[in-house]
């Protein structure tokens, strides 16, 4: 039978339940460990999901690769599109317009006027370069006949759904609509604007609140039609076999197109966000890290607590034989096994939160009515959260340093106790 050293076994049996002081501390210090690494586990989590599932939506709406003529739309964008399409890492180029306009819906008490994007792409090209027209929602994604797909919370906004008529005006109309309305004495314009007649075809869900609420996808012929481009474009767009190879195809492709041309990737557009979605989970675990080093200090008062009570007990244990190093490790001990307790029951109760966040959100939401993670602010419907094996490993064993560091000084402390002094202690 496996028998223990009598260090441990006298730091369990001084672990066990009494009506003391003592006993008290220790438990919430146990409380507070576990409630540190819950919060940790929980946080770190969604701040990993988010940030992954931000990092889609970004690659799946915005190109990988933007290749734009400096200052200048691009006129012979054939040759720049079979430039981009012949790199072996593009899986596909296409031609891009974007820009905003003016949407108008019209409705009995009034028209709902809005300035959202227009994006004009080319259906032919398939969802490799079009990914998002397999994202609909309602309706289709035809885009043939002036016909235009909204984003779900657009549609939402204007009232808007498949079948519906809109009007949306150029920019640069409404430029001159705008221009003239300012000159005019009572604020009206005298030339009668006449705008382009779109038909509502579907709604699509990019799964992101921003995109959702701010976009118009449109046929590239009717983009280049708002724009007057003709058979000019606005760029030419890629998207990559790896996103993550951007900056390398980029400086290939500006090598091979010149100077006249300038490449972007979505990292230089769009990777400030993911940057600080990052930079903010290093803070947020700087931070909630204090919590456990609060509780730390709890196992520290603790066991200096118990070190006193237990004076004259050390003394007979120095008396007995024990050495300085067996009778700190006995203290030692304690603070171990107290992080052992907190964080094993810490990262039970994470695991659970994490596995069971959006019932737990969604309970809430119909008890109270209180919606803490609202889609027009964080930008997704569901609370995204992914748990990396070692961001676990961190928290966990971080956690468990921490408990046995605020132990050394009362353990310290308890094995140089001289014995007659011990003995003596009142």
């Amino acid at each position: 039978m496996l028998r223990l050293p009598f260090e441990l076994m006298l730091a369990l049996r001084y672990l066990r339940p009494k009506r003391t002081f003592v006993s008290v501390i220790t438990l919430i210090a146990i409380i507070g460990v576990t409630l540190g690494v819950t919060v940790l586990i929980v946080v770190i989590a969604v701040m990993t999901g988010f940030g992954e599932q931000l990092r889609e939506r970004l690659l799946g709406f915005n190109p990988h690769l933007t290749v734009r003529r400096a200052g200048a739309n691009l006129n012979n964008y054939e040759a720049v599109l079979d430039v981009v399409a012949a790199h072996p890492a593009v899986v596909r180029a296409a031609p891009w317009v974007e820009g905003p306009v003016l949407l108008e819906r019209p409705a009995e008490g009034g028209s709902i006027v809005l300035t959202p994007i227009v994006r004009g792409v080319d259906p032919r090209l398939g969802r490799d370069a079009n990914p998002l027209l397999d994202n609909i929602r309602f309706g289709t994604n035809d885009l043939r006949g002036n016909g235009i797909l909204l984003g779900y919370e657009l549609a939402r906004q204007l009232d808007a759904f498949p079948g519906d008529r809109v009007n949306i005006l150029p920019p640069s109309v409404a430029q001159r609509m705008w221009s003239q309305a300012r000159r005019s004495p009572d604020g009206q314009s005298d030339e009668i604007f006449a705008p382009l007649e779109f038909v509502v075809r579907g709604v699509f869900d990019a799964g992101y609140y921003e995109y959702n609420i701010a976009y118009v996808i449109a046929s590239l012929w009717d983009a280049q039609d708002l724009y007057n481009l003709e058979d000019s474009v606005h760029g030419v767009t890629a998207m990559l076999r790896d996103p993550l190879t951007a900056d390398v195809v980029r400086r290939d492709l500006a090598a091979t197109l010149g100077q006249a041309y300038h490449v972007t990737t979505w990292m230089e557009e769009k990777g400030e966000i993911l940057e600080a979605v990052a930079v903010e989970k290093k803070v947020m675990f700087i931070v909630l890290f204090f919590v456990m080093i609060v509780a730390a200090f709890g196992i520290t008062s603790t066991l200096i607590t118990f070190v006193v009570q237990k004076t004259r007990e050390i003394g007979v244990l120095k008396a007995l034989g024990c050495t300085r190093a067996q009778v700190s490790w006995l203290f030692l001990s304690q603070s171990l096994f107290v992080g052992v307790i907190g964080v094993a029951s810490g990262c039970t109760l994470g695991l659970l939160a994490v596995r069971y966040r959006n019932e737990f959100l969604e309970l809430m939401r119909r008890s109270t009515g209180l919606e803490l993670f609202p889609a027009s602010i964080y930008g997704f419907g569901a609370l995204p959260a992914r748990l990396v094996s070692s961001d676990l490993l961190l928290i966990c064993g971080s956690a468990l340093v921490i408990c046995v560091l605020a132990g050394v000084l009362p353990a310290w402390n308890a094995g140089r106790l001289q014995p007659v002094e011990a003995l003596r202690h009142e």
